[in-house]
């Protein structure tokens, strides 16, 4: 069992392009990884919510697997996860056959989980997948919490499981995920999953964030923890504010998706704005106010 935390720093969450027919659009997936690979963050997460994996068939992630992880260096987790599991034991064999270094999973969505029922449904889970995996707790979307009492026993059991990605507003809540988890593994990666957490998780002795924003501005975020790395505090301050007036992209227009992709579209003209969620396009004036953020 490694004695540091794994994976972790700045991962970005990678938007998944598509074209004007609503088919995936793999060379804008590379030029979108052309500029992330040069920007100095640390990881890549291949269909995770901003990725629209719950938007994508089968056969569609199957692909995504297996092209993506040819167009990028760096290190990469597919986001397996599904309400079947025979689907989403494929998705993992695909992972490991094309060199990802780990896998992440929602707990089950739909049906209601009690404690108990994530504490066997995570063991059973475990058994199967055949590498190291990570949890991903995003209560707004599943309807269950993934506390950290739960994390800790999680963590203390199965060496496999060697973090999370915590999506939930609430700091003492990542807070208490790091210090739950740390009294039973030294190594196990605390990561937050709002973009502005970053300094908070890193100061609470966490180990960095997945961070949407990263697929617009990931050479901030790098900054930043090449700033906290350094011990440059004062750095670090100014880019944690230019950090959270960033923040206020999430809040323009209907589907923060699709605003993500318009950015990207705008700034870099990589890939077009397409998502397959319903009615998010923007306006002209979104689309300016979006400009000025940027500026």
């Amino acid at each position: 069992m490694a004695s540091q935390p794994e994976l972790t720093g700045v991962w970005c969450p990678s938007l998944t392009p598509f074209d004007q027919d609503n088919k995936l659009d793999i060379d804008a997936l590379g030029r979108h990884f052309a500029r992330l690979n040069a920007s100095g963050i640390d990881t890549l997460l291949l269909m995770g919510s901003i990725g629209e994996f719950a938007s994508l068939t089968q056969q569609e992630r199957l692909m995504l697997i297996r092209e993506a992880r040819q167009l990028s260096p760096l290190t990469m987790v597919a986001n397996i996860s599904s309400t079947c599991v025979p689907d989403m034991l494929q998705l993992a064999e695909a992972a490991w056959q094309n060199g990802y270094d780990a896998v992440m999973v929602l707990p089950p969505y739909y049906y209601g989980q009690t404690q108990k029922q994530l504490l066997s449904y995570f063991k059973a889970l475990d058994k199967q997948l055949g590498g190291k995996w990570f949890a991903y707790n995003f209560p707004a979307r599943t309807g269950c919490d993934l506390t950290p009492a739960l994390v800790a026993e999680l963590a203390a059991e199965l060496p496999q499981f060697i973090g999370i990605k915590d999506t939930m507003d609430c700091l003492s809540h990542n807070r208490a995920l790091i210090e739950e988890t740390q009294k039973v593994r030294p190594d196990f990666t605390v990561l937050s999953g709002y973009d502005e957490y970053l300094l908070p998780n890193l100061l609470a002795g966490g180990a960095g964030v997945i961070s949407g924003l990263n697929n617009i501005v990931p050479e901030l975020f790098a900054e930043a923890m090449h700033a906290w790395r350094a011990g440059e505090l004062a750095q670090l301050a100014q880019i944690q504010q230019r950090i959270g007036k960033l923040m206020a992209i999430y809040t323009i227009g209907d589907d923060f998706v699709t605003t993500i992709k318009t950015a990207v579209a705008r700034k870099y003209d990589s890939m077009s704005s397409h998502s397959r969620n319903y009615g998010g396009e923007l306006t002209v004036e979104q689309c300016a106010e979006l400009d000025r953020l940027l500026m």
